[in-house]
């Protein structure tokens, strides 16, 4: 299988399935010097594993992460970080019923119909606990981004239709609330609206805002590589998200070019804007401006209700899925979405050390 390499220098490999061993991921390119623990990662793991709340599905993982390679005496040795976190709570028995039927909502048809093979545990490679190699490269990406000023954050900007506009973040309350959102008042009545669904059988969905700052001008390859279309890349390769908008997204195509463009003003010599429609991103470069990004995140495809399908062979028939499963996967996506960013960014920002002749002098010149 191809496809599970992301990145040019700071690259990413996840590997693994929902319910063998482990799931894992190697990290190359990351530099030499870099202080890290499994402690450090285990704090962004910690974000993601189950059983965190009501609202989340009750496999008991401690998704403990391993350090195998690539870290000596506490700091990164410039060779490939490989990290292992092994699954401990697979019940493959609840897949059982589901061996010959494809879920509505799910990758097991195109899968069986690309590789003539179906893993039916959990999804196998199209599991969400796929992004647990996400979360463990992005942790490290974030440390790297850190050394350099720069920090990512995401949270839940709306869970179905209780949305928070930008104007009444609280971001004090994003911890202190399971759904992760800046505003413990619509957390509540988000929360409320999920047991609703509980109940029915049903899920919901919602959005994911990541916001990047201490971001230089100038980040993104021009063309095919821009900074926009890597994040969409990365975001959207998270096998829940749907769509991938940066500023004002799709809202601008209702606006004018008065309103929409932003404009820049001087200030002791710094060049800034005054609004930033644009998210941070002109013409694909990043422009200086704090980058916002969101991401729409579908409803969780298991759910309990009965539902119709075919079996593999090619028969009507229905199917009620079992098993231990999220009602909304919003909140353990957050530092998913945040990490894939944080791994863009940091991959760009490698690269773009050779886009002028005096960033190679820099490093070069001797002394």
């Amino acid at each position: 299988m191809s496809g599970s390499t992301f990145g040019r220098i700071f690259r990413i490999t996840t590997w693994g399935e929902s319910h063998g061993p482990g799931i894992g991921v190697v990290v190359d390119g990351c530099p030499a010097g870099l202080p890290l623990s499994e402690a450090y990662i285990q704090a962004f793991l910690d974000r993601r594993k189950p059983g965190q709340s009501k609202y989340t599905t009750k496999r008991n993982e401690a998704d403990s992460v391993e350090i195998l390679s690539g870290v000596f005496e506490g700091k990164t040795t410039g060779t490939p970080i490989s990290l292992l976190v092994r699954n401990q709570d697979q019940r493959s028995r609840d897949y059982g019923n589901i061996a010959s039927l494809f879920r509505p909502g799910h990758a097991d048809y195109p899968f069986t119909e690309k590789y003539g093979i179906r893993d039916y545990r959990g999804g196998g490679r199209s599991s969400g606990r796929e992004t647990i190699g996400r979360v463990a490269a992005g942790a490290i990406a974030s440390l790297l981004l850190k050394e350099l000023g720069i920090t990512v954050r995401a949270y839940t900007k709306a869970i179905g239709p209780y949305s928070i506009s930008s104007e009444n973040y609280k971001f004090s309350e994003i911890e202190e609330n399971s759904l992760y959102m800046p505003s413990n008042e619509t957390a509540q009545r988000a929360g409320e609206y999920i047991s609703q669904l509980m109940s029915e059988k049903d899920s919901c969905g919602g959005v994911i805002e990541c916001v990047a700052d201490g971001l230089p001008a100038g980040l993104g390859e021009p063309v095919f590589d821009k900074l926009d279309a890597l994040l969409a890349q990365a975001v959207m390769s998270i096998g829940a998200v749907k769509g991938v908008e940066l500023g004002d997204g799709f809202a601008a195509s209702a606006s004018t070019g008065s309103r929409n463009n932003d404009p820049f003003f001087s200030e002791n010599g710094t060049i800034s804007k005054k609004t930033n429609h644009a998210g941070g991103s002109l013409g694909g470069l990043s422009d200086g401006s704090e980058l916002i990004l969101r991401a729409a995140v579908k409803p969780t495809s298991s759910i309990a209700r009965t539902q119709q399908t075919v079996n593999t062979d090619g028969e009507n028939t229905e199917i009620t899925v079992l098993g231990r499963h999220d009602p909304v996967i919003v909140p353990r996506a957050v530092v998913v979405v945040e990490s894939m960013t944080a791994v863009t960014l940091a991959d760009l920002l490698l690269q773009n050390m050779t886009a002028n002749i005096e960033n190679i002098r820099t490093v070069y010149r001797r002394k």
